[in-house]
């Protein structure tokens, strides 16, 4: 069944337009909650008078405190407890819930889009994203009439007020007991997000020293020219304060790019190889989960150390998806989604730094010398324009295309055409280890989309 609202990272859009608005988001809370009440019925988890609980947590955008109001209501009104984080990170949320066994968690975000935008993210009782069933039947709770339990049974609101520190121990406790940070200087971009209080004090209690930018939240700066999408500012204020790293963070703290001494940029592609490595040195891996989109460089480390690659659809839910398929614990995207199941359920952008600072305290040396291992190939992508209803797939013109380019190629690149989820684009991208013939056939299948769909 084709979901109406749920897309690859639950619901997400425009604040102020379906279905980001407050009556949408209270019926999806009354919904969630129903569908919890009923799980809990079936497997007789609660004794009389008892009630699930669900923890809330949220990004710095101002339309929170909207979406979380709404989120209580419909929760409330469902009969389902509600406890309050307050500005939080995606991952810090999965962990609560888990480490505080509650039935699930929630994160009001968007990620890494701007300000104007927000988001609703589930998480089970296990701290992993709700799978597609169980969102398919809050989906379909949406749009029933909207109910209210008897007053004595209506859930209750409550703040943990020691979550912070709760998951600034959790995320120390991953990086190994016998080494610390001392001696790094790291400069911390929190993107103005949910970590903006977190993250900084958990290099520092490692013994970094540690400074901060995109710390300073106002509810309308979230990720606007800084964090791990925009880089330069990490770039400059790590070239201006003489730091030997730079760590940048999204919105909601699940991406992870950094940036060297001298201001150079490694993305998850990069940061996911360094990880690999150092696990490699204690054991066997057993495979690493990429996507469509992971440089085909990474793909030929990996073959070089003799480790399975597997190629998911773009977004981390489908790189989790095909970790658990194979029983493989480390996966990534190049966008900064990293994925360590050793460490953490779900990713983590403060966590994957600190593997990468084990990796690098393993190694020695300095952070251009560890990432910069990894020569990515030059990579192309262009965005095409289609129609709506175009069967840019069924089109001889782009398959003769595209033949001809991979023939150009001769296994030393490869081709690949997507859909936006998004847009009417079709995004064309081609990657090879000689730069002049990438961007030669990127153009030449791009001019030939462009001809398919007049």
């Amino acid at each position: 069944m084709k979901r109406q609202y749920f897309g690859t990272d639950g619901v997400r859009g425009r604040v102020g337009q379906l279905p980001i608005t407050p009556d949408f988001v209270m019926r999806l809370g009354y919904s969630a909650g129903r569908v919890l009440l009923d799980d809990s019925a079936k497997r007789q988890q609660f004794k009389h008078g008892e009630r699930p609980t669900v923890l809330i947590g949220k990004d710095t955008r101002s339309s929170g405190y909207m979406l979380e109001a709404a989120l209580e209501a419909g929760f409330s009104a469902a009969g389902v407890d509600v406890c309050l984080v307050g500005p939080m990170p995606t991952a810090a949320v999965a962990y609560l819930t888990r480490a505080l066994r509650l039935q699930a968690g929630v994160v009001i975000s968007a990620s890494h889009n701007p300000y104007y935008d927000n988001g609703i993210k589930f998480f089970s009782e296990f701290g992993s994203k709700f799978d597609d069933a169980l969102e398919a039947r809050i989906e379909a709770g949406i749009d029933a009439p909207l109910g209210c339990v008897a007053s004595a049974e209506l859930g209750r609101v409550r703040r943990i007020n020691d979550a912070d520190g709760r998951y600034i121990e959790f995320c120390k406790s991953t990086f190994p007991n016998d080494m610390d940070l001392r001696g790094l200087k790291i400069v911390v971009d929190c993107a103005h997000g949910a970590a903006y209080h977190i993250a900084p004090h958990v290099f520092h209690e490692l013994g970094a020293e540690v400074s901060s930018i995109g710390a300073a939240p106002n509810g309308l700066n979230i990720n606007k020219d800084c964090g791990a999408t925009a880089t330069a500012a990490l770039s400059e204020a790590v070239l201006a304060r003489q730091a030997d790293l730079g760590i940048a963070l999204d919105g909601d703290a699940d991406r992870l790019i950094m940036v060297d001494a001298q201001g150079e940029v490694y993305d998850g592609d990069q940061l996911l190889l360094a990880v690999v490595r150092s696990r490699l040195r204690k054991g066997p891996v057993a495979g690493v989960a990429g996507t469509l989109m992971t440089n085909l460089a990474f793909e030929h480390a990996l073959a070089a150390l003799g480790i399975p690659f597997g190629r998911a659809a773009v977004g981390d839910r489908y790189v989790m998806e095909m970790l658990r398929d194979k029983g493989w614990l480390y996966g990534g995207e190049n966008s900064g989604h990293l994925l360590c199941l050793d460490r953490h359920t779900t990713g983590d952008g403060i966590i994957s730094a600190l593997q990468v600072l084990t990796a690098l305290r393993e190694e020695g040396g300095d952070l251009a010398s560890l990432l910069g291992s990894l020569k990515l190939y030059p990579q192309v992508l262009i965005n095409v324009p289609l129609s709506k209803g175009f069967d840019w797939q069924g089109s001889p013109l782009i398959a003769t295309s595209r033949q001809a380019v991979e023939n150009r190629l001769v296994g030393e690149g490869r081709v690949l055409l997507r859909p936006s989820g998004t847009e009417p684009l079709l995004r064309v991208m081609v990657e090879g280890k000689d730069a002049a013939l990438v961007k030669a056939c990127a153009e030449q299948l791009a001019t030939a989309v462009r001809e398919a769909v007049e």
